[in-house]
């Protein structure tokens, strides 16, 4: 009886361990990669396709450079007294940044405001002199020749204090060109020349250079083939322009995306007959100053949406003999179909496909090499990484679809009659 009871154990045992065992493969199975399946029909991963607005963007290399650049030299001659700002720090415009030693010019203002002071004192006496004459003219008391020299004299004494005043005025602008002073502001640069240093006016060699970083430009080439291809695009309506303010966004060499979006400020309006290319500008803020004037970048620029588009993972489209993009599509009979793709362009790691997929195609992007054109297959949903990509999650076994329309059913069928003519 006891042999009996233990030989009865061991049967429940065995039995669960094997269901166990079961519910374990099936596990392992649905989270398993596509591969090669019993009775011939192999397990591939798809991504079902569905009409989506893309925004399209176009990615140009370019350098940053300072919104505004300013050379400071000196405008009078003389010996630099002292350095009155920082290197490397920010400065205002109107700032004071060196001092000239202004003893010789300070003199010769003082020189001017005496001279003027000397001509506006002749100017009372010529005038009362006129009027005198005035007076006695009409007496005949004094010549017609007295009366005009009285009146030229009193003229050339107004004019000696025209002059004088413009004297003094030079005179006041020298001395105020003694303290340079900053143009533009931004953050200034090393000093070429220390104080003690004789400099003239308008030099060559600048005695500092001030940059603008914020905000900053981005200068980037376009390639004239794009410029007409997007043109051609937006008068067919396959691509809608959002707006007036195209946005901007940058990445930066060591692959880092920008924090701050800019914006387009200009089209070059000539192309470049050696290189094929046309220059954009665009402006960025930059109020941590992480961008610097040099720098490498790429930027993104939005150049409209492009409405009920379809995005493929390149990692499910090959080419033929052809050359001609194709994708692998399993159809509702659970059939690989080869559609051919007309292709547009890539939108990060997908093509944008113009024709040759519909509404709901479910298009193989893992185990397609071992799935063949009219081959019954299991497809299982995967995602795709839009930014890297490889597949990051597998599901279940995919449904096929319920319906699909009309769009997608004559895309099938040029699809169909583009694989015979193959």
């Amino acid at each position: 009886m006891a042999a009996h009871r233990f030989e009865r154990s061991a049967l429940l045992a065995a039995t669960f361990a094997l269901v166990l065992g079961l519910v374990g493969c099936d596990e392992r199975d649905a989270a398993a990669p596509p591969g090669p399946g019993a009775q011939g029909r192999p397990q591939v991963g798809v991504v079902t396709v569905r009409p989506q607005s893309v925004a399209i963007t176009a990615e140009m290399p370019g350098r940053t450079t300072a919104s505004l650049v300013a050379e400071v030299r000196p405008q009078v001659n003389g010996i630099i007294k002292a350095r009155l700002f920082e290197e490397g720090s920010e400065v205002q415009a109107g700032d004071a940044l060196y001092q000239i030693d202004p003893a010789s010019y300070q003199a010769t203002y003082d020189s001017a405001i005496a001279a003027q002071q000397k001509a506006e004192a002749a100017v009372p006496s010529a005038q009362s002199k006129v009027e005198r004459y005035q007076g006695l003219i009409k007496q005949k008391a004094v010549s017609q020749q007295d009366y005009d020299d009285a009146v030229a004299s009193l003229a050339q004494a107004r004019a000696e204090v025209a002059a004088a005043k413009a004297d003094v005025e030079t005179a006041r602008i020298n001395l105020d060109y003694t303290r340079i002073t900053a143009p533009i502001g931004g953050r200034i640069e090393k000093s070429s020349l220390t104080p003690g240093a004789l400099v003239t006016a308008r030099q060559d060699t600048a005695l500092t250079t001030i940059r603008t970083l914020d905000p900053i430009n981005v200068d980037v080439t376009q390639s004239s083939t794009n410029l007409l291809n997007l043109q051609q695009a937006i008068r067919d309506g396959r691509i809608k322009v959002s707006g007036e303010n195209v946005k901007v966004r940058l990445k930066l060499d060591n692959g880092e995306t920008y924090a701050h979006p800019g914006v387009l400020e200009f089209s070059s309006a000539y192309v470049d007959q050696t290189t094929g290319t046309y220059g954009v500008r665009a402006q960025f803020p930059n109020p941590d100053r992480q961008l610097l004037p040099g720098m490498y970048v790429r930027a993104l620029i939005e150049e409209g949406v492009a409405p009920d588009s379809f995005l493929v993972p390149q990692r499910g489209v090959t080419r033929n003999t052809k050359g001609e993009p194709v994708a692998l599509v399993v159809n509702a009979d659970n059939k690989v179909e080869q559609r051919v793709l007309s292709v547009s362009r890539s939108v990060g790691s997908n093509w944008l496909v113009e024709t040759g997929i519909g509404d709901g195609d479910r298009v193989i992007v893992e185990g397609s090499q071992f799935a063949r054109p009219g081959q019954d297959v299991t497809p299982i949903d995967v995602v795709v990484d839009d930014t890297t990509g490889e597949v990051r999650e597998r599901g279940q076994q995919s449904p096929a679809p319920a319906a699909t329309s009309g769009e997608a059913a004559a895309a099938a069928a040029a699809g169909a009659s583009s694989t015979k003519s193959n």
